[in-house]
């Protein structure tokens, strides 16, 4: 197990063999780390110290619970052809450790609290064509009782029924990832720092790739793309809101919708044009507009916040208050210094009785 870390650990930083030995000023050879990793030797406690500064993790990553194992499977990614099988592999090692973490944390509760909401279980996931997509995005939320109404806060919502959310800095070429952890739990991978229309759309995106069973014939990216909008905006909603037929749309009305649904100008635009609400040539027209003026990178008007993912940072702070771990180790599993997670736990604690 130990050299099943090790090797997770230098594939999440990036590092090849010889990488690593040199990370280490090569107190480590590559042929010694290599024994490591396979198993057949065992390191000291002063190479574990040197291999925890040179991958950046703390010395307690490689002694995590052997009960604790993940596997994905499925992994989509939403990238640019620029992204390297390298950097794919690193960002699925970084996934993995994540929901180590988690599934360590939920392992102090009784089970029962934490059952996942089964997409397999729907009926009718099948996308034969793209008007399914449709069909499917409003039974989830009818399945996940949300109604047709705005979806607040999405990240939220789909940590509420046992999707888990990971936020990753990432290179530019990589949007998001969607997969199942252990074969039975969602996880839903984005970038962190995005605008929140962005990173919404990408939430909802992936979850597409989760819940769609898609025929060859259906371009899955274009579907998931379609599931996106609507999740986000029934079609119901965008024809109560724009009409049923346009000339045109407005982008003073456009920026108000954005703020009323967080969904982005442009997407609503796509809305538009696949529900036949504008023609193929307008949407076209109003994307020009958004190229010309650089609106495609960054919208004018409404800003939507970035939505943070919290399950996992409350259960944390639960667990220091049941007294079944301590604040260090709190701090431990939060990646942070414990001064710092002292001080924001003292300042969640004055706001919540000012």
């Amino acid at each position: 197990m130990l050299g099943e870390r090790i090797k997770q650990a230098r594939i999440g930083a990036g590092l090849s063999l010889r990488g690593l030995a040199e990370k280490t000023g090569n107190y480590i050879t590559a042929q010694v780390i290599q024994k490591y990793e396979r198993g057949k030797s065992v390191p000291g406690s002063d190479v574990i110290i040197k291999l925890a500064e040179a991958l950046g993790v703390k010395v307690e990553y490689f002694f995590r619970p052997d009960s604790i194992h993940v596997s994905l499977s499925a992994p989509a990614y939403r990238k640019r052809a620029s992204m390297s099988a390298k950097s794919q592999l690193a960002i699925q090692a970084k996934v993995k450790e994540q929901i180590e973490k988690q599934l360590e944390i939920e392992s102090l509760f009784p089970a029962d609290r934490f059952k996942r909401v089964s997409i397999h279980d729907m009926k009718e996931r099948h996308i034969k064509k793209m008007e399914d997509v449709e069909r499917l995005a409003e039974a989830l939320r009818n399945v996940w009782s949300l109604g047709l109404d705005p979806i607040e806060n999405l990240a939220e919502v789909l940590e509420d029924r046992g999707t888990m959310i990971i936020l990753l800095d990432g290179e530019d070429a990589f949007d998001g990832l969607s997969c199942w952890a252990n074969e039975n739990i969602p996880v839903i991978v984005s970038k962190k720092g995005l605008p929140g229309d962005r990173q919404r759309s990408n939430l909802a995106h992936e979850l597409g790739h989760l819940v769609m069973n898609v025929s060859p014939n259906i371009d899955e990216e274009k579907a998931a793309k379609r599931f996106s909008g609507a999740f986000l905006v029934p079609a119901d909603n965008v024809y109560r809101e724009l009409g049923k037929q346009r000339n045109n749309l407005d982008l003073i009305e456009l920026n108000f919708l954005k703020k009323k649904y967080g969904m982005s100008m442009q997407q609503w635009i796509y809305r538009a044009k696949d529900l036949g609400v504008i023609s193929d040539s307008r949407a076209t027209q109003l994307f020009r507009t958004f190229r010309t003026n650089n609106w495609h990178r960054t919208e004018p008007g409404y800003i939507v916040q970035e939505e943070m993912p919290q399950r996992y940072r409350m259960l944390v702070l639960q667990a220091v208050s049941e007294g079944l771990i301590s604040p260090v180790r709190a701090a431990e599993f939060l990646d942070e210094p414990y001064n710092k997670f002292r001080k924001d736990m003292m300042i969640g604690f004055e706001e919540a009785h000012t």
